[in-house]
């Protein structure tokens, strides 16, 4: 390859990379300041995030459900009802998901709070919440998220409709197999699946804001044009990632008084799940890059491999052990740790596409 091929090359990759702003670069920083600030909050104004707090319906808080809105309404807007009858071409992204949100993910996790919670921080746990911890873990892990992956595909810049289809094709196999996969793991023979709470979620996070989004956009693309919804998406943009930083001071708001009694106890779950999170976005990741999917659906398949549906898990663990149990502690631990831990994941996807298309480039050289 000569140098004018090089510099077309490099031009090519620039330009189909956002560019990011100053508030988006220390992303990190500002996550940190609201974790510190929420725990602050929520020590300071407990009154205030006690009546946030009980503003659920069905165990979805309503306060979070708004600013998830905010989060994920740039990447509905992205979506054309036209194209969602090409994302069979994605089968292969489809597949490696699938897998590993139903075929891995819940049985790494059990294998991992076997390592951790019942063996290895054993000595620092209560003796009498082992079997309650190791339960939450699993009931974490066993279902996919709904919603936030929509604003992880959204950093990515993952296909929108892949993203959607794949929440849909999830939201689907759990109404089927989140019982028996619990049921297996827990040696429960029977399971109660709080269904107000998957049924309310899936109407919240997908119904709701697909419907509103596409009102939206095809006001915006009747009245102007492509290039409103362009200048549309541009200025939301710093409003969904506000959102998420609000999200993050109500989330750590909320559960300040759990951190600061039993901080040794949350950091030590907190280790399995992360450790969860990295392990299946790597192999979702790895996956499919193997199988020749397109960086922009590989990105979004990842972080959906790896996220969790936390609304779903905490409801399910108050219904079989009761609101103080160690099980509703460790799924509210998976909630604290999902938003800074998925958000490295992004970071890190983001930062690997060169790795990640490299043997992509190399094939189309090779076979032109």
């Amino acid at each position: 390859m000569n140098m004018g091929q090089s510099a077309a090359t490099a031009d090519r990759a620039s330009a189909r990379k956002p560019a990011m702003g100053v508030f988006e670069r220390f992303l990190t920083l500002w996550v940190a300041l609201c974790i510190v600030a929420g725990i602050a909050l929520g020590q300071m104004l407990p009154a205030m995030f006690q009546v946030l707090g009980n503003m659920t319906v069905a165990q979805v808080n309503l306060p979070v459900a708004v600013l998830v809105w905010l989060m994920i309404v740039p990447m509905l807007l992205k979506i054309d009802p036209g194209a969602l009858r090409e994302v069979g071409q994605h089968w292969r992204g489809i597949a490696s998901t699938v897998g590993v949100n139903w075929l891995v993910k819940p049985f790494s996790m059990a294998l991992l709070a076997w390592i951790f919670v019942a063996h290895v921080f054993r000595p620092w746990l209560p003796a009498d919440q082992i079997a309650s911890y190791t339960a939450g873990l699993i009931l974490l892990a066993a279902a996919p998220c709904t919603a936030m992956v929509f604003v992880w595909s959204n950093l990515v810049d993952g296909e929108p409709h892949f993203t959607l289809s794949q929440v849909a094709l999830n939201d689907t196999i759990m109404v089927f197999a989140f019982a028996p996969i619990v049921g297996l793991l827990l040696g429960l023979s029977s399971i109660t699946v709080p269904w107000d709470t998957l049924f309310l979620s899936v109407v919240l996070y997908i119904v709701v804001p697909v419907i509103a989004a596409q009102l939206w956009r095809r006001v915006l693309l009747s009245q102007a044009g492509p290039a409103a919804l362009s200048r549309t998406l541009r200025k939301l943009a710093p409003l969904s990632l506000c959102a998420l930083l609000l999200t993050l001071v109500l989330l750590f708001g909320l559960q300040g008084a759990q951190i600061m009694r039993q901080p040794i106890v949350i950091a030590l779950l907190a280790v399995p799940i992360v450790i969860q999170v990295y392990f299946n976005a790597g192999l979702a990741y790895w996956l499919n890059r193997q199988l020749g999917v397109e960086w922009c659906v590989a990105g979004p398949s990842a972080l959906i491999g790896a996220s969790n549906f936390f609304e779903l898990a905490v409801a399910t663990a108050i219904a079989l052990f009761g609101f103080q149990s160690g099980a509703a502690l460790a799924t509210v631990v998976g909630v604290l740790v999902e938003v800074p831990v998925m958000l490295s994941v992004v970071h890190i996807v983001r930062r690997s596409r060169g790795w990640y298309e490299a043997p992509q480039a190399g094939r189309r050289v090779a076979n032109p």
